[in-house]
């Protein structure tokens, strides 16, 4: 099975190459703005480069598929997708990713409303089960949007419905965006448009000239799509050792709706270039967070966080900073071992472009720091033969982008590294558009620790790469 998978992989990323050999048509022009009154993707995770050159056309009967089904109110994509891990691991397969997605994305205004779907249809080749779950994105449907959005007034947006929420400055790294995350997807290849999970949210905006308030509520919690070992392994403190399959994580989720529901606020300001923002969540630990020693179970406990931000241009670059309090509300004086403790975070950031090197290059740094409270408490009364976290984490990280062949090749390198947990995490990709329809990419996923419970470290059996091949309409 992993030679046919293997095979067909080559076959589509060969005929991605042969395609981009065709002579090519005049380049046009395109580009789309983002939906007003909708938060800001961080950097890293927009959908495409500002200032690139739109592609050259596809074929006509290319085109005129895609016209068709534009007729019917559909867009979206097909995506195939497949990767390896570059070593054994005995807790998991070795194929890291093999599958087929299409997005179908279908919005219409009926006034004063506008109606918003947009799901995912999915074969995946080491699924362990078809049924879909909206809440884990398993199953061979993933509902991505299902929303209601509405202007009542000049100074008021209200969104209702499921929808992939988002704000902070961080570059995929997130301290006051406190809004599910796809951790799987992230570590396995996708596309990181999916390392945002979906909500069902009910998002307000309010605007005003002395500031803006965004409000989202969500009745009932939604945790991130966390590492649970069905297709990454992990370092599991009962067994003191790395597992995977073997070991499937089935923590407590809380599910009452209202009782179990989050709330995430975010005031913001721009002050003649200077973008300010304050923020609060009041929920749970997005990840596990807790054990509850009777049921053996990891648990999600109470959680509230308050936070600022701030982002400006700096010597010819965007210069940003953010910090968070994170309080563990059921843990508050740090003497319980099984709730995480309260924590301090915080990081700084600068993305410049650097035409004096080279054309089209973009370089960001930043660095991110977790002080955890009560670190005497928690070594006091940290259970015996547990690895003990350290006071202070530090972690920097690097993004390099270039752009080639009139900005149809895009080379990207993202790294993660951590001088405290001595490991780290480096996403190298590259990705070329073949024409206004098709592109290929390749990447890899790659860990490395010097200890097997470190956050990175204990993902180092799970490094691979992949290829993709996507056809957009």
């Amino acid at each position: 099975m992993r030679r046919v998978l293997t095979v067909a992989a080559a076959a589509v990323v060969f005929a991605g190459v042969a395609r981009a050999q065709e002579p090519e048509l005049p380049v046009g022009l395109g580009g789309e703005e983002p939906a007003a009154g909708e938060p800001e993707l961080p950097v890293g995770l927009e959908s495409g480069e500002q200032g690139a050159r739109a592609p050259a056309p596809s074929s006509e009967a290319e085109r005129d598929l895609a016209a068709r089904l534009r007729e019917l109110g559909l867009t979206g994509f097909f995506d195939l997708r497949f990767g390896s891990r570059t070593q054994r691991d005995p807790h998991e397969r070795d194929l890291s990713i093999a599958e087929a997605r299409l997005r179908l994305e279908w919005e219409r205004t009926f006034d004063p409303v506008t109606v918003r779907l947009a799901g995912d249809l999915l074969a995946d080749a080491l699924a362990d089960r078809w049924t879909p779950e909206l809440e884990t994105g398993a199953g061979w449907f993933d509902l991505r949007e299902a929303s209601v959005a509405a202007s009542p007034w000049s100074f008021m947006d209200v969104r209702l419905g499921r929808q992939v929420l988002t704000w902070g400055t961080g570059d995929l790294l997130f301290i006051n965006d406190l809004f599910p995350k796809d951790w799987v997807s992230f570590f396995v290849g996708r596309d990181d448009e999916y390392l945002k999970a979906p909500s069902d949210a009910l998002r307000i905006g309010l605007f005003s000239e002395v500031a803006n308030f965004d409000l989202a509520w969500t009745p009932r919690f939604d945790p991130d799509r966390f590492i649970r070992g069905e297709r990454v392994s992990y370092y599991n403190p009962m067994l003191g050792r790395r597992a995977g399959r073997d070991a499937v994580a089935d923590p407590i989720v809380p599910d009452d709706w209202g009782a179990d529901g989050e709330l995430s606020g975010r005031l913001h300001r721009n002050f003649d270039g200077l973008e300010l923002a304050a923020y609060g969540y009041h929920g749970r630990w997005k990840s596990p967070g807790g054990f509850d020693p009777g049921s053996g179970q990891a648990t999600f406990p109470r959680l509230s966080v308050y936070g600022a931000s701030a982002r400006t241009q700096l010597a010819g670059g965007i210069a940003n900073a953010e910090v968070g309090y994170y309080d563990s509300r059921q843990d508050a004086g740090g003497g319980n071992p099984n709730v995480s403790n309260s924590e301090l975070r915080a990081l700084l950031g600068f993305e410049r472009d650097l035409p004096e090197i080279a054309d089209a290059l973009t370089v960001g740094a930043q660095y991110y720091l977790e002080a955890m409270l009560g670190h005497a408490d928690y070594e006091r009364t940290l259970p015996p033969g547990v690895p003990v976290r350290d006071e202070l984490r530090h972690v920097v990280t690097l993004r390099v982008t270039k752009l080639l062949l009139e900005q149809r090749l895009r080379l990207s390198l993202f790294a993660y590294l951590s001088p405290s947990d001595v490991d780290g995490y480096v996403r190298p990709s590259a990705s070329y558009t073949i024409d206004d329809q098709w592109s290929v990419s390749v990447g890899a996923n790659v860990f490395f620790g010097e200890d097997p419970f470190t956050f990175f470290g204990q993902f180092e059996r799970n490094t691979n790469v992949f290829v993709a091949a996507r056809w957009s309409f």
